[in-house]
C-alpha cells in the first residue's frame, strides 16, 4: 500500500520524476511560492532523506501512479534516457495520457546536444536536430516520443538545457585545489545556464503554457570554456590555471564528447514567449553569486 503524502489543499503540486540538480533547484523555487513538492528516488535511503526535507517522496518505480498524482499536478521529468530509452516514458507514458485530465503541465528537461555540431554557428528552436553524440541521439528520440504524447492531449513542454552550473557545481573547487586547466581548442565555445535560471524558466512556462513547445535554456554569453576558468581564478585571487591544448588534455571520454560540438544557442524564445528575465545573464554574475554565498 502506498503511503499517500501529498496534501490535497489548494496549493499546486510539482511532481518530479528524478530529483537531481535542476529538479531540486526548480522545486526550491516552487516551494517559495507555496507549492507542494513530490519526487521519485531509486533507493529507500534517498526517499527517507527527501521526506525529511518535506518532499512527498516515492521509491522508483511507483506501482500505481493514479494513487500519488493529485488533480492539477505539474510533472517535471529530469531523468536522462539510457540505452533502452527514456525510463519514465517507457513506464508511465501511457499512464500519464490516461490521467491527462488531472495533469496541468508536463516539462521534459533535455539538452542542447540535440543540435549537434554547427562549427560555431547559431541555432534556435527552429533549427534541424542533428545530434552528433550518442547522448544527443537518445535525447532527440526522447523529445520526439514525449512530444508525440502532446498530440494525445498531454501538455508536454521541452527544455533544451545548456551546460548547467550553480552552487556546488562550478569551477571554484578545481581552482582552489590547483587542478583546474584552461583547455584550449581554437574556435570552441559553449553555452551555460545557472540552475536558478532553469528553475525560473520552468516556472514561467507553467504560468504561460504552450503544449508542444520546445525552449532553449541558455544564458546570453556563449564563450570559450577557458574564459570561465580564468575568471573563476581571478575571483578567487588565484593564479591563472595553466593552458593545455585540447589534444594533450587529460579528460574523461564524456568530457571529450562535449568538445565535439561547437555552436551558439540562441535564447530569444524564452524571453519573447515566457517573459523570462535571466537572473544571471552571463557566467560573470552567476559565479559572483556562488562565491558570495560561500563567504
Amino acid at each position: 500500500m502506498i503511503d499517500l503524502q501529498i496534501s490535497h489543499d489548494t496549493a499546486p503540486t510539482l511532481f518530479c520524476f528524478g530529483y537531481g540538480f535542476s529538479a531540486r533547484a526548480t522545486a526550491a523555487l516552487a516551494r517559495t511560492q507555496g507549492w507542494h513538492i513530490a519526487a521519485t528516488a531509486r533507493d529507500a535511503e534517498k526517499v527517507a532523506a527527501l521526506r525529511a526535507e518535506g518532499v512527498a517522496a516515492y521509491q522508483w518505480p511507483v506501482n500505481d501512479l493514479a494513487n500519488v498524482l493529485p488533480m492539477g499536478a505539474h510533472v517535471l521529468i529530469s531523468a536522462p534516457p539510457g540505452e533502452a530509452g527514456d525510463p519514465v516514458l517507457a513506464r508511465y507514458g501511457k499512464s500519464l495520457v490516461a490521467l491527462r485530465e488531472r495533469v496541468a503541465w508536463v516539462g521534459y528537461l533535455s539538452t542542447t546536444a540535440v543540435y549537434g555540431d554547427r562549427n560555431g554557428g547559431e541555432v534556435d528552436e527552429t533549427s534541424e536536430l542533428r545530434p552528433a553524440s550518442e547522448r544527443g541521439k537518445r535525447r532527440v528520440m526522447a523529445e520526439r516520443e514525449w512530444l508525440a504524447l502532446s498530440e494525445q492531449g498531454l501538455p508536454v513542454h521541452v527544455f533544451r538545457l545548456a551546460g548547467i552550473y550553480g552552487p556546488g557545481r562550478g569551477p571554484f573547487e578545481k581552482v582552489r585545489k590547483g587542478t583546474a586547466q584552461r583547455i584550449i581548442k581554437e574556435g570552441q565555445v559553449f553555452g551555460r545556464i545557472h540552475a536558478e535560471d532553469i528553475a525560473n524558466t520552468v516556472m514561467q512556462s507553467i504560468r504561460h503554457p504552450n503544449p508542444g513547445a520546445a525552449y532553449n535554456v541558455t544564458d546570453d554569453l556563449t564563450c570559450p570554456p577557458e574564459e570561465v576558468i580564468g575568471h573563476a581564478a581571478e575571483l578567487l585571487g588565484q593564479p591563472l590555471p595553466p593552458a593545455v591544448k585540447f589534444e594533450e588534455a587529460e579528460m574523461s571520454a564524456m568530457a571529450r564528447t562535449f568538445y565535439g560540438e561547437n555552436k551558439r544557442v540562441l535564447n530569444g524564445r524564452i524571453k519573447r514567449e515566457l517573459a523570462v528575465e535571466l537572473i544571471y545573464p552571463t557566467y560573470r554574475e552567476g559565479l559572483a553569486a556562488i562565491l558570495a554565498a560561500q563567504e
